[in-house]
């Protein structure tokens, strides 16, 4: 997850781990299916507080995502704002690449976690802050091919980012989408006709995080779906997270999968 503090990991990102470990999730055939357990051994006890039921169905989602792609035939996986992500591990597949960006201090954590479990082929970290970093830049420089269709993830980050920056990341990686690749997102959103700016201020109200890792991006879903295009994505399908059955609430969090706008 992004928006940590500079120094420490994030614990946003830990108690997303530590809930997500409980739930029962697929794995490929060569896939760890206790990775993220693993990857969350002596983790200081953290929770998500009420939102249990929306990682479920986003868990979910993003799942499905990642193996919709790897039986497609993609062979790059770009994560963004990965924290302690597991599915490197628990989909891990001959030929398939997975790429991770995420702030330092997360990731010098992780890594440390990972040399721990041995994983000898896990994702490759790349460490980025996204309020100021070229994800894109990043992504060339660590051997992302912008010629081969790619997965890119970004789920539970645009909200830790303002909209400039939601923008900037969103067309970084439309620079560096071939043709066939995806675009799987969760956007935070807001019923129409409520102050954006109360809706950040009461939601960070009720967040222990908030200090740390405030939100900074909640909108209309029409406004947030208007920032990808803005950004060159073209939108191909969302959901609601009340629509996958876990208990969610409606309205708080749309997953939306999208393709790079003039492409075939």
């Amino acid at each position: 997850m992004s928006g940590e503090s500079a120094v420490k990991p994030s614990r946003t990102g830990q108690a997303v781990a530590l809930t997500r470990a409980r739930f029962e999730r697929p794995h490929s055939a060569d896939g760890d299916p206790e990775a993220q357990r693993r990857l969350c051994e002596g983790m200081d006890p953290a929770d998500i507080g009420g939102r249990v039921a929306s990682l479920a169905a986003r868990t979910r989602f993003f799942d499905d995502q990642v193996l919709a792609a790897i039986s497609a035939g993609t062979r790059q996986v770009v994560i963004l704002g990965a924290g302690y992500d597991d599915r490197a591990l628990r989909f891990r597949t001959a030929g398939v690449r997975f790429f991770e960006l995420d702030h330092p201090a997360t990731q010098a954590d992780k890594a440390q976690r990972l040399r721990m479990m041995n994983a000898t082929h896990g994702p490759l970290l790349v460490p980025a802050d996204f309020s100021r970093d070229d994800a894109g830049g990043i992504l060339a420089a660590h051997g992302h091919d912008a010629d081969q269709p790619s997965l890119f993830t970004c789920e539970g980050l645009l909200v830790y980012l303002d909209q400039q920056a939601c923008v900037g990341l969103l067309a970084a990686l439309r620079a560096r989408a071939a043709a066939g690749s995806t675009l799987a997102a969760s956007l935070a959103i807001h019923p129409d006709g409520l102050d954006t700016a109360g809706v950040l201020q009461v939601a960070n109200s009720r967040r222990r995080a908030a200090g740390a890792e405030p939100w900074l991006t909640i909108l209309p879903a029409a406004a947030h779906l208007g920032l990808l295009t803005s950004a060159g994505w073209q939108a191909a399908g969302q959901t609601d997270v009340a629509e996958l059955g876990t208990g969610a609430e409606p309205g708080r969090s749309l997953l939306v999968t999208a393709h790079p706008a003039g492409t075939a």
